[in-house]
């Protein structure tokens, strides 16, 4: 189901007190994510904006089961669905090590073209395309 994934490594500046990745930087694990799978599609974020198009995040719903900690690799896989309007990355991080579930995310995200929200954009389909079942 999953249509792409990142490896990455926690680094030591990430972690809060309590010696574990602090809330806020799962949000850049997900965005890298999102970005390198779209540059690794040929979709350019800078390209689409010259255009007057630009994809933007509406909500997230973030579930965090296992914290990682400093040195953690971790597998940050997606696929991408679409709901009306909205363009839903469903994003997941595993500890590398044992294959636990660190967390469980909802990306809602919008495309507005010259300043108006757009029903859709092909490129972004293609994705959704991408990310559906093969029928066998």
């Amino acid at each position: 189901m999953y249509i792409y994934e990142l490896e990455l490594k926690v680094r030591d500046y990430e972690c809060d007190i309590q010696g574990v990745v602090n809330n806020s930087v799962y949000q850049n694990y997900l965005e890298h994510t999102r970005h390198e799978f779209l540059e690794a599609n040929h979709i350019s974020f800078a390209e689409l904006h010259e255009q007057g198009i630009d994809a933007m995040v509406s909500s997230i719903e973030i579930a965090y089961k296992t914290p990682l900690k400093p040195g953690d690799s971790f597998i940050s896989k997606l696929y991408v669905t679409q709901e009306g309007v909205r363009y839903i990355f469903h994003q997941v991080i595993y500890r590398k090590f044992d294959n636990k579930l660190a967390i469980k995310a909802k990306v809602n995200a919008v495309v507005v073209i010259n300043g108006k929200l757009a029903a859709s954009l092909p490129e972004f389909d293609e994705l959704v395309a991408r990310s559906q079942p093969k029928e066998v």
